[in-house]
């Protein structure tokens, strides 16, 4: 088959970029920030609307912190909330209400889909002797409904997260690893071997300016407190920035076909 048909053939591609919100421990579980863990995951079709959201992402930053060749600005939302590095900047008001608008229409703009799959550490080792790593439990949730939705549409995708440590890189690996080879208590090897193009996840650190990685840490903390709120476990923030940029972001929340439902699909509990 000739090249251009052989591209004309090629089924659409994806990459998920995951990051997390929380501590994978079984420690201080009493204390309400400690309980819970979420694993936020976003995708987007490669190249063209990943390469868009990339090029905005580097417009919006040089338009707020300016030319950085050799020390690009990295979007970490602790850095960002502690003003530290440059992010000491945001400061000044002006420049913070500026940086907070620009950054929400950027993500609201975006052309991605997304999901948060959130556990209950305390019932989770309350229920189980030998209870799951909770964040490989939560990966294996979410490549359930990611190769779900790749097959669906007769499309393919590989998985990026961020680098987390030696050993837990290789936890992290090993479960993955597991989950193509082997399937889940839910799905067997075959759904997601069908839609995922590498029997290996992809690891990269915060400092390799990756905009998929950077878009998932700016969403984790706001898309886990919306869960918690919407299920009732946490009170309304109010007009807080999360909250707003929760609200940009609501409609690419993955979600079942038939009926628009959420819940199980965008918003996984366990």
């Amino acid at each position: 088959m000739p090249d251009s048909l052989q591209t004309l053939h090629r089924p659409p591609r994806y990459r998920l970029y995951i990051d997390e919100s929380g501590d994978h421990t079984y420690r201080r579980l009493d204390e309400f920030a400690h309980k819970y863990l979420a694993l936020l995951g976003a995708w987007f079709e490669q190249p063209g609307p990943y390469s868009r959201f990339a090029d905005s992402l580097e417009n919006f930053k040089l338009d707020i912190f300016g030319p950085r060749p050799d020390k690009p600005v990295i979007l970490h939302r602790s850095d960002i909330i502690n003003y530290k590095g440059a992010f000491g900047i945001l400061r000044d008001p002006t420049i913070k209400a500026r940086f907070d608008n620009d950054l929400i229409s950027l993500l609201g703009a975006a052309d991605f889909h997304f999901i948060c799959v959130l556990i209950d550490k305390q019932k989770h080792i309350q229920q189980y002797a030998d209870p799951f790593h909770p964040y490989h439990y939560c990966l294996a949730a979410m490549l359930d409904r990611y190769s779900g939705w790749l097959n669906f549409g007769n499309c393919v995708g590989d998985v990026m997260a961020e680098s987390r440590g030696k050993e837990e890189d290789i936890q992290l690996k090993q479960a993955y690893r597991r989950v193509y080879e082997s399937g889940t208590l839910i799905f067997p090897r075959e759904h997601h071997q069908r839609a995922l193009t590498s029997k290996d996840i992809k690891l990269q650190t915060k400092n390799k300016n990756i905009a998929g990685l950077q878009l998932a840490d700016m969403l984790a903390h706001p898309v886990k407190q919306y869960c918690l709120v919407r299920k009732g476990l946490l009170p309304d923030p109010g007009p807080v920035f999360g909250k707003r940029l929760l609200e940009a972001v609501e409609s690419k929340f993955n979600r079942n076909i038939s009926d628009n439902n959420v819940d199980g699909y965008g918003m996984v509990i366990l």
